[in-house]
């Protein structure tokens, strides 16, 4: 089930990147880099489509993939990175395009942006990517110790960008460099938006209900402490526990709804070590 749910996301976030490289990056020859920005100053220069492009890229790539990453990765992503280039095949054949859907180059590259960036983030949660040189930037992230995603991203991204100077005008080139440097940050804040958590700290007097609902009911593990107010000296407890975003609103609805003498403090954490929790 863990594979067909890791599978299922994948398949969606390639069609999500596929419906914004094919109908708003390739028409407006936006190159943000990766393979698919090669693949659109290829079919600039010769008559090789932008898919058979994408496809033969990739293949190389996965070889990569498969020795300096691991194989499991590389499974994952030579699916995606076959799912993409099969569905930018399907559009070109169902609905070629010889110019932008629209006159608003602006509007087009907001959505050339955030389609592949969420896609991106998407893939990148499930331990896979959609090939081309986001295998490059799972590589340098890997041996370069690089925290942040969207980094290793524009990195490897930057050398097509400005080849893009050279093929096309002016103003393309930077459409561009700010698509690839906008699409940066959104695929770090994507990531982190997703894998957000709440680190709770619970003081009140008794523990008992608050640690059985924790428990039993959103099956997390907490720390209890025995602490003493500061101001009446009356004996307290005070409750650790991290959980999700949705997990913390039901704990603080089941406080509400009971009425139990608690004081909270929610803070927010993007990195969480330990049992239940896989993202660091």
């Amino acid at each position: 089930m863990r594979s067909l749910r890791q599978y299922g996301i994948i398949t969606i976030s390639i069609f999500i990147m596929a419906v914004g490289i094919y109908f708003f990056k390739f028409p407006n020859n936006f190159c943000f880099g990766g393979v698919t920005g090669a693949a659109t100053l290829v079919a600039r220069l010769t008559s090789l489509s932008t898919g058979g492009f994408t496809m033969l890229a990739n293949l190389v790539l996965l070889g990569v993939a498969w020795v300096a990453v691991d194989r499991a990765f590389a499974l994952r992503t030579a699916y995606a990175s076959l799912l993409l280039s099969g569905l930018l095949m399907l559009f070109q054949w169902v609905y070629p395009m010889s110019k932008p859907l629209s006159e608003e180059p602006i509007l087009e590259l907001l959505f050339a942006i955030a389609l592949p960036a969420i896609g991106t983030a998407l893939l990148f949660q499930t331990d896979a990517s959609s090939g081309g040189t986001d295998i490059l930037a799972m590589v340098l992230k890997k041996y370069a110790h690089l925290q942040d995603t969207g980094l290793a991203l524009f990195l490897t991204d930057l050398v097509m960008v400005l080849a893009a100077c050279f093929v096309f005008d002016i103003q393309t080139a930077l459409y561009s460099f700010v698509g690839l440097t906008v699409k940066s940050f959104m695929v770090d804040d994507i990531i982190q938006s997703m894998t957000l958590c709440k680190a709770i700290t619970i003081v009140c007097t008794d523990a008992e209900p608050i640690r059985q609902y924790i428990v039993q009911e959103l099956h997390r593990g907490a720390t209890i402490l025995e602490a003493q107010g500061g101001y009446t000296h009356k004996p307290k407890y005070v409750v650790l526990t991290t959980l999700t975003r949705r997990q913390a609103q039901q704990l603080r609805s089941y406080i509400h709804q009971n009425q139990l003498e608690a004081f909270l403090s929610v803070a927010s954490t993007n990195e969480v070590f330990g049992k239940g929790f896989t993202q660091a």
